[in-house]
């Protein structure tokens, strides 16, 4: 009988510290239900094809595998006896890296394939890559030039797909930048999100996500570097649809003004180096410093999702106290985490969900 007590008394402590643990990362509790989300199965290409319950779900089961594992110690072989195909066309640290010893803690066997083991369309076409590698794994993660290679990889497959990047999209980054967000302001919910630079993929998915969040976006391109047209008017329809503010400019205090967030991105991606002496001339002005945030909201911070160059943004705002990328970083690793977790598998989150 004593046993039993100590053992019900331990029990309620441990989830007492639990809860106090959650608070103490900004874990807001008391949000509102989402509603039913099951995922596995789907491939994960872009998050325009995610509800906000979706997008919500796979913040949440991140969080949770990150509480569970890094602060309670846990062993979570969730993934015991799966394997994903790792296809980088492009180089990268921040992915392969995240992607590798996220697998791999959660009890799977990943394995990675260069342009050297794996020529897309080449000498084997998509659509027999497709159908081997469904055959061979449970899931592939393709870090791709072409968005349409992605395209005709989900056509042909029976495993999910995952956008590792592309031309048109980088959505595993987004999902590690509204965690950051999460944990720093409690909840995502009313933010304003400013992204001055280039008109890009990580931009593209910011563009897809933000409203479905309750987050405004304010957005300065210079002129000629502007994001996809169709984006444009997806983002438009979904901040019309959700009630957020959405402004597309080219001066960059005008995107700052008011803003809780500041971010940018290379002005330069791989692929466009031989444009790198004219877009630095171009993106003229556009550096964030602590005089960029001075227009920004007290409480401002700062995202970047690496590698960055220092005309992008100076050293006394990347090093500075409102500095977030380098957990940001870390997040990468456990937000692909609860993607892959999420459709590959049937997973409950454990923790309480925040508040969003």
């Amino acid at each position: 009988m004593t046993t039993k007590i100590l053992a019900m008394k331990n029990s309620v402590f441990y989830g007492l510290k639990t809860l106090q643990n959650i608070h103490a990362r900004n874990f807001s509790i008391g949000a509102l239900a989402l509603g039913p989300v099951n995922l596995k199965g789907r491939s994960f290409l872009t998050l325009k094809d995610f509800s906000s319950d979706e997008i919500k779900h796979l913040l949440w089961v991140s969080g949770d595998l990150k509480h569970r594992i890094k602060h309670e110690k846990q062993y979570l072989p969730l993934l015991q006896g799966k394997s994903i195909a790792m296809i980088f066309e492009k180089r990268s640290t921040r992915t392969r890296i995240s992607t590798e010893t996220g697998f791999s803690l959660l009890g799977g066997h990943p394995f990675f394939l260069t342009s050297q083991d794996i020529h897309l369309g080449v000498n084997e076409s998509s659509t027999d890559t497709a159908r081997v590698l469904s055959g061979l794994s449970d899931i592939v993660l393709a870090r791709v030039y072409s968005h349409t290679t992605l395209e005709e990889l989900v056509k042909d497959a029976s495993i999910p797909i995952i956008n590792g990047l592309s031309d048109l999209y980088h959505p595993i980054q987004i999902l590690a930048d509204f965690l950051t967000l999460q944990e720093h302001y409690g909840s995502l919910s009313g933010l304003t999100v400013s992204w001055i630079g280039d008109g890009n993929n990580v931009l593209h998915s910011f563009m897809m996500t933000a409203a479905k969040l309750g987050v405004h976006l304010r957005v300065a391109t210079p002129k000629g570097y502007d994001p996809d047209s169709s984006i444009i008017q997806e983002a438009q329809r979904l901040s019309k649809q959700h009630g957020t503010q959405f402004l597309l400019t080219s001066d960059p205090v005008e995107a700052a003004r008011g803003s809780n967030v500041l971010v940018t991105d290379t002005w330069v991606s791989m692929g466009q180096e031989e444009e790198k002496k004219q877009r630095i001339k171009d993106f003229l002005g556009y550096q964030i410093t602590m005089q960029t945030g001075s227009v920004a909201k007290p409480d401002w911070t700062f995202l970047h999702c690496l590698p960055r160059k220092q005309e992008e943004v100076d050293d006394q705002v990347f090093y500075s106290p409102r500095s977030l990328v380098f957990p940001e970083a870390e997040n990468r690793k456990w937000t692909i985490m609860g993607l892959m977790v999420s459709l590959l598998t049937d997973y409950s989150p454990q923790i309480p969900m925040p508040r969003f």
